[in-house]
């Protein structure tokens, strides 16, 4: 069955957080959704590429390619995503994010709302604890990544 909702998009974003970190990473997905598809997917790579750019949201972004117009984009995060990766987001007028979670980190949903950007939190189980015990295991490399 083709995912048709945030939930069965979120899956997929779901599935690359769990690519990175059975990669030695941090365990942050996303999914870019154009016309109903997938067009680009991708994970946080920043402690496999050793670049403190290579966020989830930017992997994927990169993955997806030159499209020339993200009019009725939606992107997808497993965690709500960093200045960085909105700032991503407003710079190609991407219309809507949507996060599995905001709770282990907040994000930038003012800065989106601000440019607006529909920002909408669905508070995933999933997304809540594959975080929660990431940065519990591995907190100086979580700090790193957020930049404390």
């Amino acid at each position: 069955m083709e995912p048709v909702s945030d939930e069965d998009f979120m899956r997929q974003a779901l599935e690359e957080a769990r690519l990175g970190l059975a990669e030695g990473g941090i365990p942050i997905g996303s999914v870019l959704v154009q016309g109903g598809a997938v067009i680009g997917r991708g994970h946080n790579r920043r402690v496999q590429e050793g670049d403190p750019t290579a966020h989830a949201e930017i992997d994927c972004l990169r993955r997806a390619g030159r499209l020339g117009s993200y009019r009725g984009a939606t992107l997808y995060s497993t965690l709500s995503p960093c200045y960085l990766c909105s700032g991503a987001a407003a710079q190609f007028n991407i219309p809507r994010v949507v996060a599995g979670e905001a709770q282990n980190f907040a994000g930038a949903p003012e800065f989106l709302r601000g440019r607006g950007i529909e920002i909408r939190i669905l508070n995933d189980p999933e997304c809540v604890a594959l975080m929660r015990e990431f940065i519990a295991k591995n907190p100086k490399l979580w700090n790193e990544d957020i930049g404390r």
